[in-house]
């Protein structure tokens, strides 16, 4: 319906006024915006939710109001907040609300836990829609709410890296944050993945855009090194390294907060918080293929393997057999 189709103009120009002014250029300086909106990349499954879920609890108490909001269709980032316990999304309330002739409340989307104000986007049912244009859809019922209005110091987006595109790739391309903050691991998709988001960024500075890379999180960081060599190698900062620990995973995996002075775990995550705060956004210098994987051993990615062409009698196999030429050959005379 027609109705139903987001309208982003005024969104946008709203969202571009409350972004930075050019800073991925810019020494580190204090914020020109009280609310800092963060968006966090990396990939499924990396561990943004973990990462997120305790900073986000951190910075809280550490005093900071914060707002987390899930923009990732499986909806897992509060699972671990709110102990396992999935909310409603505010897609999936939306729909549900306008069937019953219902206007949304923002108490029936948003929950609060440990100081933090947290909410989900979701997205469509499996097959029956597209994920990014829901993120698109949950961005403008998020402004009926009164997104603007809103009084928080730090607003963090959890994002789907693996596909920075429509919906996914709305902080970047329409200056709704004023950084990003990428979430990897010492693996080559993980990188992949971090690496993609850099150059989405620098495509879009190119084109007048202000979003800069504030830095790099190393999850199950396993003392390996290629990680923290991508850092250096696009030129951002590493903002927090998280070991790979089984004390963490169990914790983890029992949705446990370990973000927080109780935990011995607490100064990590307050260290992160202080990083997440203070880091300004600079601008990457992503890496091509080849340079992606000479951040690894050779015989673990395949470096030295020489591709070999196929050949098109390879293509017909059993059916290679001599092209009948077209040529017109004359009898001699």
């Amino acid at each position: 319906m027609k109705d139903e189709v987001p309208n982003l103009k005024d969104f946008d120009q709203r969202l571009r006024d409350e972004a930075h002014e050019d800073l991925a250029d810019v020494i580190a300086e204090e914020p020109t915006s009280k609310t800092q909106i963060i968006a966090i990349y990396g990939k499924g499954g990396i561990g943004k939710s973990f990462t997120l879920a305790n900073l986000s609890h951190m910075m809280a108490e550490q005093g900071k109001r914060v707002l987390l909001i899930g923009c990732d269709p499986k909806s897992d980032t509060t699972s671990l907040l709110f102990g396992g316990k999935a909310c409603p999304t505010i897609i999936e309330t939306s729909t549900k609300k306008k069937l019953a002739g219902e206007e949304v409340k923002i108490g029936d989307v948003c929950f609060k836990r440990g100081g933090v104000f947290a909410m989900e986007l979701g997205g469509p049912e499996v097959g029956r829609g597209c994920g990014g244009r829901g993120i698109i859809h949950g961005f403008e019922l998020l402004e009926k709410l009164g997104f603007h209005d809103w009084d928080f110091d730090y607003v963090l987006l959890d994002f789907l890296g693996d596909v920075v595109c429509g919906g996914f790739g709305l902080p970047i391309a329409r200056d709704m944050a004023q950084k990003v903050i990428l979430v990897g691991s010492n693996d080559l998709q993980s990188l992949y993945v971090a690496n993609n988001v850099c150059s989405a960024v620098e495509y879009f500075r190119k084109l007048g855009g202000n979003v800069g890379v504030a830095g790099l999180v190393i999850n199950k960081d396993d003392g390996s090194g290629e990680a923290q060599k991508f850092a250096d190698a696009v030129d951002i900062p590493v903002l927090a390294s998280i070991p790979q620990d089984d004390d963490l995973r169990k914790k983890s995996a029992n949705y446990q907060i370990v973000g927080t002075s109780k935990s011995q775990w607490g100064a990590l995550f307050a260290a992160l918080g202080d990083n997440v705060a203070e880091a300004p956004p600079v601008r990457p210098a992503p890496l091509d293929q080849d340079g992606l994987l000479a951040l690894f051993d050779s015989k673990d990615t395949g470096g030295d393997f020489v591709l070999q062409p196929a050949t098109d009698e390879d293509m017909r196999g059993k059916n290679a057999k001599p092209v009948e030429s077209l040529e017109v050959i004359y009898d001699h005379v």
